[in-house]
């Protein structure tokens, strides 16, 4: 009896829809991230900011990742960016034919930017390719410096690290040691870009724009 590994099997159809994805991108220069962390993490919040601040600079589409509920694309829709919510009724991650769904569904040949907000987990998320460029990981300083050892996956996987809410550690209110998050991180990635940044004061977000405009640029040539 032939025996079917059920998940080589299940990550092999998701890169499927990957590889079209991102030839749908690459035909029209648009640049797409997928922004992945654990619930809570403040994406919504770091998307919403990025969009208003960057409004004329950057056209910036959002797709939203949710178990239930369509609170985070209510909250982008403010923004007036184009948004369009996937709910996962339970799944632990997207998938790249959902994104694929999604993205012709925005009005990509007008957007600089697509930005995704994958399910708030650190370890599914990692595992499926959705087409894009590049993984953004997000860090807050409430969840603890441990997590890049913890779940180096995403850490090992993601071009940027934006360690966010770290206007907490001025008052010592979390107990965070943030050379320890970016030491760690680096040693599974030399590569990656990390950010310390507050979405809620603003503090480091010039930094992630310019990365941001950078990229797009580069995209775009």
């Amino acid at each position: 009896m032939e025996k079917i590994d059920v998940g080589k099997k299940i990550l092999s159809e998701n890169e499927k829809h990957a590889f079209e994805n991102i030839m749908f991108l690459a035909e029209r220069k648009t640049l797409c991230l997928n922004m992945i962390s654990s619930p809570g993490s403040g994406k919504t919040t770091i998307l919403a900011r990025t969009i208003n601040e960057l409004k004329g600079k950057i056209k910036i589409g959002v797709i939203e990742g949710d178990i239930q509920t369509d609170i985070d694309a209510e909250r982008i829709r403010a923004t007036k960016a184009p948004v369009i919510q996937i709910n996962t009724d339970g799944a632990c991650h997207l998938s790249a034919v959902q994104v694929g769904q999604a993205l012709r569904e925005l009005p990509v040949e007008d957007l600089d930017l697509v930005l995704i907000e994958n399910v708030g987990n650190l370890v599914c998320p990692s595992a499926f390719g959705l087409g894009e460029s590049g993984k953004i990981v997000v860090l807050s300083v409430a969840e603890g410096d441990d997590k890049p050892i913890k779940y180096p996956a995403i850490f090992a996987k993601a071009k940027v690290l934006l360690i966010n809410k770290v206007d907490l550690l001025s008052g010592g209110h979390v107990d965070f040691d943030i050379e320890r998050a970016k030491a760690d991180a680096r040693r599974l990635n030399k590569s990656i870009e990390i950010f310390p940044i507050s979405a809620k004061t603003g503090d480091g977000m010039a930094d992630w724009y310019q990365w941001l405009q950078r990229s797009v640029e580069q995209a775009g040539a």
